[in-house]
């Protein structure tokens, strides 16, 4: 992707592994900026790993607009078997460009990489999906556990991502002040010492966002399903 030029973000399992939330990961998830120019070098990396698309809809602009992620399935030797899902947007996190400012840059094997920033990544994981809630507490947890410099933006952070009454309970107490601004009702919660409320707390933040998720997608899937019946149709 980089030597083509494309414009895109590691975002998925594979980050959650950069972040230390994860031991492995099969598929590759991007976030790319939606344009043609950056469209058409996508297209040219795609072809360099004889990725084909596995899946409706196509590569296509406007289905990306739509928040369409679009699949392919890699048959290069060396990444043969490989799954790469695309999408330019995600429910409830920023646009392309303020993503891109924010982005964590990391070095791997000699390459460069950019990756969602932990913030906007643990919002993208704010899923109707079972697996990606674990995720998200491991994600904030390790942030916590291994976080050097606390700095006020990772006191922000935490206070409004921990998912663990226990350590929203310490970082209340730790910083009080801070945690008195919060306006996240988990926060007021723990404040209190109530464990049982901060549950109940974090037990309704779930359940909203994977409602929310469930309505943005309801759409979306309505849609594909009419795409795989013309597909299915077609000569």
């Amino acid at each position: 992707m980089r030597k083509n030029g494309v414009r895109y973000l590691l975002m998925g399992g594979q980050a959650c592994v950069f972040y230390g939330a994860a031991e492995f990961s099969r598929d590759l998830d991007l976030v790319v900026l939606l344009n043609d120019a950056n469209l058409d070098f996508l297209r040219n990396a795609l072809g360099e790993l004889d990725a084909s698309p596995i899946a409706v809809p196509v590569l296509d602009r406007a289905a990306l607009a739509r928040g369409h992620a679009v699949h392919f399935r890699c048959r290069r030797p060396d990444v043969s078997g490989l799954r790469i899902d695309v999408m330019s947007r995600l429910r409830g996190v920023s646009s392309f460009e303020q993503l891109w400012k924010r982005r964590t840059t990391i070095e791997a094997e000699g390459e460069i990489i950019d990756i969602l920033s932990l913030p906007d990544l643990v919002l993208a994981k704010k899923t109707q999906r079972d697996k990606d809630w674990p995720m998200i507490r491991r994600l904030v947890e390790q942030s916590f556990y291994s976080s050097v410099e606390q700095s006020a933006q990772s006191v922000d952070f935490w206070l409004a991502e921990l998912r663990s009454p226990e350590l929203l309970i310490e970082v209340t107490v730790r910083y009080p002040a801070a945690a008195a601004q919060s306006p996240r009702p988990a926060v007021q919660a723990a404040l209190r010492r109530d464990r049982s409320a901060i549950e109940d707390q974090l037990e309704a933040e779930e359940k909203a966002e994977r409602a929310a998720d469930r309505l943005y997608w309801e759409p979306l899937r309505e849609e594909l399903q009419r795409l795989r019946l013309m597909s299915r149709h077609q000569p």
